[in-house]
């Protein structure tokens, strides 16, 4: 992996630039987003056919770089030319944009993409020595492949005079950049860890760097308490030092983590006086001043005129601030009154660290445009992805897309009567119909055409063996729908028809990448809504072309087991390294207990296991006075608890008090629930949770505040059509279906749940696993290592177990048996 260059070169692109510098005026978000804008993935094939059919003359993917001379510093704007065509007339620079509107409707070019080529054309012009140069806007029709083309002559004097004035507005920012980098880099070499090495720790931080070094990618399984976050962020910052990598993304899945990590880097700044400012981005809804997001000048004061402040509001906050929080971005927001979420995406832009979600990173329709744009130059940018486990179902999730009959029928009812909807309306009926088709052939099984119909638990679902007559439909109707919906800013209920708007984008979108990695499922869901779903099975290609826009990336979790299963579905390649981190904190503390006498089977549940279940609650909970976390498979398992519990403790008192975790919390709950194990209690306190929710990970409570996790079931998904699919795809691909659909992800929700308890190296707690499943070999060998060896016990001898484990420990002595 080669070093950046000097630290006198300031790097940006020609989109960058020319977006940066042009705009002005109001934030407004009515004209939806591929009105005049280049299309995603569905363009990118029709790009390269057009630049296939221009001839001898023509040069497809040209890169252009010009170097500007400031002070002590060089900038350097680079890019790629869609193409340059010469001929005996001269030379022509063209920039292909492919869209779905109708071309009639276009009377000039869109001034950033007009932009983008006056910046190549000066380019050129320099690189070159011409005098004049022609600028050629090619705009493509995806759905008809019809061609508009907008042409004119710049003399060479024309482009300096104009590039001159497009840098003289950029140059401030340029010098900002060369002054900061030259600090950070002479700190970064100087950098020391800000604390005294755990066990394996420095190992690991070694492990981490070499790898970036080497410009690979890592998987770290890293048990709790190993300093996961640290031991990750101080070697990418130490190669930063040197040279590999110029911006860090540390991407996680929940709020909680990201918490985690800018104290993290709060720990370098006070400890070790780290000069590397960042940014935690933030979803729009929990910025937004308003209710309802509505991004445009009409409904939000602070979208008037927002390009006009936000610049002087960014490079106010680059200057004050170093950690810019939530806290902070909403802070500058109201003091220059500008969007809070469009505000914090620019400061992204300019800071050395970047704190989000996996999605500005991976998801197709979210991601970070200005650094993950198709024909952007590729960055020198680190992909730390924390809690990687979640990684695997939160891809599939971006890369599959969804259609529902009704949305479409709902959409025409709001649209009937509208002046200028009778085109859209018309291919709205379209695509119904051929909605309609596939509904009605439901169910019929025709196994010579593709479809196979299922049946699971009672819920019918059909493979189907492609929808491209359908896609044709929706491509046809989604142009016209564009152009509606831009040209009638305001009606009622337009958010409703706005949603599916954004559904058959996205379903065009990834039908444009349908492969074997995909399967095809049609389904009748709730109120007997008729669905087509685009299902991704394995995410590791799409994730890979992520991946490769990285100098390196580090997944790290405490459960990244198996880690082969993590490989093949993250990036494809089993030959990446991969190591696992010794727990620093002695076996001694932890306890495992393998109850063989009681099962969550969803075939044998009832009140005998609920029963023997809560027999092992009592004496669990009532063997060290302590706080204790229950995680059952669902709610209503933990329903049909509470109700066993609740006809004890009439009889006789349990000896210990209990909350219960219910569906859709608000924040405040979430905390209301977290706040009871810091109280006092007289007695032991138990909260009842499902495994996989909220409170099954990312929960960080140490020492007293959690002595011990029962663990009822293995964590199985639910049987449905969806895991039942995704079985059947990797049966047919390597025999392995039960595996990845349901085992693998059951038992990572189970080692989640049992890392809470253990945090610190005062820590001392019971991790109970209630189900026999458990001393099978398949799940034993899942067993991470840390947890040493597991003792089975039964109703009868599990408090003595318990009694022998606490009499260890001073403070454990007096265990009290149930009277």
């Amino acid at each position: 992996m080669a070093q950046q260059e000097s630290l006198s070169l300031v790097r940006i692109s020609v989109r960058n630039l020319v977006e940066f510098v042009m705009r002005s005026g109001d934030l407004d978000d009515r004209r939806t987003a591929g009105a005049r804008k280049e299309a995603m993935q569905a363009g990118s094939r029709l790009h390269r056919k057009i630049q296939r059919r221009m001839g001898a003359g023509y040069q497809a993917e040209v890169i252009l770089k010009h170097g500007v001379k400031e002070d002590k510093f060089e900038l350097l704007i680079e890019g790629r030319a869609d193409g340059i065509i010469t001929e005996p007339a001269g030379v022509t620079i063209d920039e292909i944009k492919c869209i779905y509107m109708d071309l009639k409707r276009m009377d000039r070019p869109e001034p950033a993409h007009l932009a983008q080529a006056l910046c190549y054309g000066y380019m050129y012009t320099a690189a070159h020595g011409l005098e004049t140069i022609g600028i050629q806007l090619t705009y493509c029709n995806i759905e008809t492949e019809e061609i508009r083309r907008f042409q004119e002559i710049k003399t060479r004097e024309e482009l300096e005079s104009w590039f001159s004035g497009l840098i003289h507005e950029y140059v401030k920012w340029a010098r900002y950049l060369y002054h900061h980098r030259l600090r950070r880099q002479a700190c970064l070499k100087e950098l020391e860890f800000p604390y005294a090495y755990r066990k394996g720790q420095k190992e690991l931080a070694a492990c981490v760097y070499r790898t970036i070094a080497q410009g690979k990618n890592l998987y770290i399984q890293a048990p709790t308490g190993v300093g996961k976050t640290l031991s990750t962020i101080f070697p990418s910052l130490k190669a930063m030092g040197e040279g590999y990598g110029d911006k860090l993304f540390y991407l996680t899945a929940r709020t909680i983590t990201r918490s985690v990590a800018e104290e993290a880097f709060q720990i370098l700044r006070g400890r070790r006086h780290l000069y590397f400012n960042t940014v935690t981005i933030t979803a729009k809804e929990k910025l937004c001043i308003l209710e309802h997001p509505s991004c445009n000048p009409l409904d939000c004061p602070r979208a008037r005129g927002h390009f006009d402040r936000v610049n002087d509001a960014v490079y106010e906050i680059l200057h004050e601030e170093e950690g810019i929080t939530r806290e902070k971005v909403l802070e500058y927001a109201e003091r220059f009154s500008v969007c809070p979420f469009e505000f914090c995406l620019d400061i992204s832009s300019w800071v050395d660290g970047i704190i989000c979600d996996y999605n500005y990173v991976f998801d197709p329709n979210v991601r970070l445009k200005r650094y993950f744009a198709e024909g952007e130059p590729a960055g020198s940018y680190l992909f730390l992805v924390d809690e990687a486990h979640n990684l695997v179902p939160r891809a599939r999730e971006m890369y599959s897309a969804s259609l529902i009959k009704e949305d479409i029928l709902l959409a025409r009812r709001i649209l009937k009567g509208m002046s200028g909807a009778e085109r859209v309306l018309s291919l709205l009926d379209g695509c119904n119909r051929r909605m309609l088709e596939l509904k009605r052939a439901y169910g019929v099984g025709k196994e010579e055409e593709g479809i196979r119909h299922r049946k699971v638990l009672g819920a019918d679902y059909e493979l189907l063996g492609d929808v491209k007559l359908l896609a044709l439909d929706l491509m046809a109707m989604f142009g016209e729908l564009e152009v509606f919906m831009n040209e009638n800013g305001e009606f009622t209920d337009r958010d409703r028809v706005l949603e599916l708007y954004f559904q058959v984008r996205d379903f065009l979108n990834i039908h444009d990448r349908l492969d074997d990695h995909y399967r095809i499922y049609a389904r009748v869901i709730e109120e007997g809504k008729f669905m087509v779903k685009l299902m991704c099975m394995d995410p590791s290609q799409c994730l890979k072309n992520c991946l490769d826009q990285s100098e390196s990336t580090v997944f790290f979790s405490a459960t990244l087991l198996p880690i082969k299963y993590y490989k093949e579905l993250l990036s494809g390649d089993p030959e990446a390294y991969a190591v696992y981190a010794a727990s620093p904190f002695p076996q001694k503390n932890r306890l495992v207990l393998a109850a063989s006498d009681v099962s969550s089977r969803y075939s044998r549940r009832g009140r005998v296991q609920y029963e023997r279940i809560a027999d092992y609650l009592e004496t669990i909970i009532r063997g060290r006075k302590g706080n204790y976390m229950v995680f059952f498979p669902s709610y209503q398992f933990l329903e049909q608890m509470e109700k066993v519990l609740e006809e004890r403790e009439k009889l006789r008192p349990l000896g210990f008090d209990r909350v219960c975790q219910s569906g859709r919390m608000t924040e405040e709950e979430r905390e209301g629930f977290l706040s009871r194990f810091e109280e006092e209690h007289n007695r032991s306190f138990a909260a009842l949770c499902v495994m996989g929710g909220i409170f099954s990970e990312g929960i960080d409570l140490k020492e007293e505040r959690l002595i011990g996790a029962v663990i009822v079931g293995t964590g199985l998904p639910q049987v449905n059509p969806e895991q039942e699919i995704l079985k059947e795809y990797f049966d047919e691909r390597e025999g392995n279906g039960f595996d990845y659909a349901y085992q693998y992800p059951g038992m990572n929700k189970v080692m989640q749940a049992a890392g809470r308890v253990i945090r610190t190296v005062n820590d001392k707690g019971v991790i109970a696993l209630l189900d026999d499943r458990f001393l099978r070999s398949e799940y034993v060998a899942l067993f991470p290592r840390e947890w040493g060896t597991y003792t089975v016990v039964d109703r009868g001898n599990v408090s003595l177990a318990l009694e022998d484990f606490w009499g260890q420990f001073p403070e454990g002595k007096g265990f009290t048996a149930y009277p």
